[in-house]
């Protein structure tokens, strides 16, 4: 036998006596159970049965997802082949309308992965892969749904829309801002600490006279006023550039100065030629200026309760 067999023999030994030791020392930690209890009972009453129940309670299904049935059914039936899983020998799969539901629920109240674990009966785990799936799935989906328009001629039925409804001519738009709560990132200090006291990102909006969106943007750090959340957006950019082709500036009624066509919104934003604000201060009753605000004020006020 050659030395280098030796040493192999010995480095053998050496490793197996070292892999038994391991073996004695080291306690094996067996799974204490396949699932909780309070997930076994979801075959009992699942996500399913919480969505049917709800159906059968008019305002129920709204409250609770933030959407109609008819709303929901819709986009399931969109996103329905993206989302869905095959059932294994092992598990269920979650269905497809609880998965929607729990990303819904999530999105429209913040409630911690925890919480939606009690009440869909869904492993907090789970939830963590589902929302960020479904999130995805409907951003591939709807992206086309939110689109500015491209020509004068689109702007200009947008304006018709404001003027017939809420009798505002020559308005191609709405905008405000939307503070998203979220839990600070790490070694981010201040950066998106906002002026209410909690940390968030800033979603900015604009929308037409049905509250459709035209425009969205979302990310910009809490701390900056909802002025420069619009300054820093592609929306501004494009203003200022005069790339949005916007119509050409015409007559008010009643008037013989052109105006131009306007987006309306609060006073947290600067006024320029296309971008509109109410007057500041308080004016009395019946003045021009009270009337003007009041119908400028409409749009942002429907707004916030659309964000909220």
């Amino acid at each position: 036998m050659s030395d280098e067999d030796i040493i192999i023999m010995r480095a053998a030994f050496v490793f197996t006596s070292l892999v038994s030791r391991l073996k004695k020392n080291k306690s094996i930690q067996r799974r204490r159970w396949w699932q909780r209890t309070i997930f076994e009972s979801r075959r009992r009453y699942n996500g399913n049965d919480l969505l049917n129940d709800l159906r059968l309670e008019h305002p129920g299904f709204k409250n609770f997802i933030r959407m109609s049935t008819t709303d929901f059914e819709s986009l399931l039936e969109v996103i329905g082949p993206k989302i869905g899983k095959d059932t294994t020998h092992l598990r269920e799969t979650i269905p497809i309308n609880v998965r929607l539901a729990v990303t819904l629920r999530f999105l429209a109240t913040g409630d911690s992965y925890t919480s939606l674990m009690y009440l869909f009966k869904i492993s907090k785990q789970l939830i963590s892969n589902i929302v960020p799936e479904i999130c995805e799935a409907i951003v591939d989906a709807l992206k086309l749904y939110v689109q500015m328009p491209n020509s004068s001629i689109e702007w200009e039925l947008i304006a018709n829309d404001f003027n017939e409804l809420w009798n505002f001519p020559q308005c191609v738009g709405a905008i405000d801002g939307k503070h998203i709560v979220m839990q600070a990132p790490f070694n981010s200090g201040t950066e998106y600490f906002n002026y209410k006291g909690t940390f968030s990102v800033v979603l900015l909006a604009a929308v037409d006279a049905h509250y459709c969106f035209i425009y969205a943007s979302v990310g910009c750090q809490g701390r900056i006023s909802d002025g420069g959340v619009f300054n820093n957006s592609i929306l501004a950019k494009k203003m200022y550039d005069e790339s949005l082709n916007l119509p050409s500036p015409k007559e008010l009624p009643g008037q013989q100065e052109k105006s131009p066509y306007v987006f309306v919104c609060d006073g947290a934003f600067p006024l320029k030629e296309n971008l509109m604000k109410p007057f500041p201060g308080n004016h009395l009753q019946g003045s021009p200026r009270r009337a003007f605000n009041y119908r400028l004020s409409g749009h942002g006020v429907s707004l916030k309760m659309l964000l909220a």
